[in-house]
């Protein structure tokens, strides 16, 4: 018999857009499924607007179902920590989960947890041991918010290794990026490339999500200008939010006289776009400079589409083992070769097949489960 527990999870959510708010909710969804009592508590409060580059913080699409959220937080406010921590505390949960991606958040988190119950089980949801965009202060911050923490649960094998190495007496999880459930429904790749006004009879490398300098676009955006990618009809089709100005690849595109190859929509897509770009995609190519995972990797994999990656642990781990996709250097000539090996006929068909048959090892559910029995399994207080 399942034992019923109440989970507290903090961090973003609805109305919150992005891979971790989004993820915060299917997480919310799934322990419900499975019979237990979730709460949710987001920020009234996240960034301030200076350390936030893009449009907006908030999600345009309707709240998703069946969760309880509020928006309690403020991510500066001692006075709202101490708050929170006595509401947590009279609210009594069995398990508060603290999602954990920037060292920016460790003071409130720490504030919170040091003045919860010690019959409460803390622990550390972590999508980002090591930020992409380094501070002076980042190991001493994760190192005290580490200290508070009970155990940690993570979303790959590569951050799960990272915090080890600074927090080796803690017990730590290492989980998967899990694939949404609920995400609108594959299409063919006619249609999609109908909606999207695309060539029909062109390969199209997609590079998807928000552009970070971390993710090395101008790196795939060289490798087409290199053989053999150079004189194949091959098109680049970018589709995301810039993070940093827009313009350094608007000029790169124009410097290596690639106009007529490269297709930019420079938006943040939402869940119908997503659908449509990677469907009407042959190929989804992650040419990080860095990274521990991706919540590109899960969405290729649900609509079927092979990846090329870099030779990250964090990237590379899930598309070796499953054998959909490509695993390159981080160089532009490298990148050409690979992509051009990559969308022969044959791999490309591979690639599909296996990625058919393995996309269902990702489901929340078996995420939820196997979180919560190694949670479960940690020594009382």
């Amino acid at each position: 018999m399942r034992v019923k527990k109440k989970v507290l999870l903090l961090g973003p959510a609805y109305p919150y857009r992005g891979g971790i708010a989004d993820t915060q909710n299917y997480l919310a969804q799934n322990l419900s499924r499975l019979g237990h009592e979730v709460l949710v508590y987001t920020f009234k409060y996240q960034y301030p607007k200076l350390l936030f580059p893009g449009k907006t913080q908030y999600s345009s699409v309707p709240m998703p179902k069946g969760i309880d959220i509020k928006r309690k937080i403020h991510s500066i406010n001692p006075i709202n920590w101490i708050k929170i921590s006595n509401e947590i505390n009279h609210y009594d949960p069995d398990i508060v989960l603290f999602r954990y991606w920037t060292p920016f958040l460790a003071p409130c988190w720490i504030c919170i947890a040091k003045r919860l119950s010690s019959k409460i089980k803390k622990i550390a949801l972590v999508d980002n041991w090591i930020p992409h965009d380094k501070k002076p202060w980042d190991k001493t911050m994760n190192h005290l918010f580490g200290k508070t923490m009970d155990a940690f649960v993570t979303l790959s094998n590569a951050v799960a290794k990272e915090i080890m190495e600074d927090n080796s007496k803690t017990p730590i999880w290492s989980g998967f990026h899990p694939i949404a459930d609920d995400l609108p429904k594959i299409i063919s790749k006619a249609d999609a490339r109908k909606k999207l006004g695309w060539s029909k009879e062109k390969n199209i490398v997609l590079f998807f999500g928000l552009i970070r300098k971390y993710k090395g676009l101008d790196l795939l955006i060289e490798a087409f200008s290199k053989s053999p990618l150079k004189s194949s009809k091959t098109l680049l089709a970018i589709v995301g939010e810039p993070y940093e100005k827009k313009e350094k690849y608007v000029s790169l595109i124009h410097q290596l006289k690639l106009e007529d190859r490269i297709i930019c929509d420079f938006n943040y897509a939402d869940r119908e776009l997503t659908r449509d770009v990677i469907c009407a995609a042959d190929v989804v190519a992650q040419t990080y400079r860095s990274a521990t995972q991706s919540g590109v990797t899960p969405l290729a994999y649900y609509y079927q589409t092979p990846l090329l990656v870099s030779n990250l642990p964090g990237l590379k781990a899930p598309i070796e083992k499953d054998g959909t996709g490509v695993v390159t250097e981080k160089a532009p000539e490298k990148i050409a070769n690979n992509l051009y090996e990559i969308l022969q006929n044959n791999n490309l068909l591979f690639y599909q097949k296996n990625l058919s048959q393995t996309f269902k090892n990702y489901n929340w559910q078996h995420f939820c489960k196997s979180m919560l029995s190694f949670i479960n399994s940690l020594h009382e207080s």
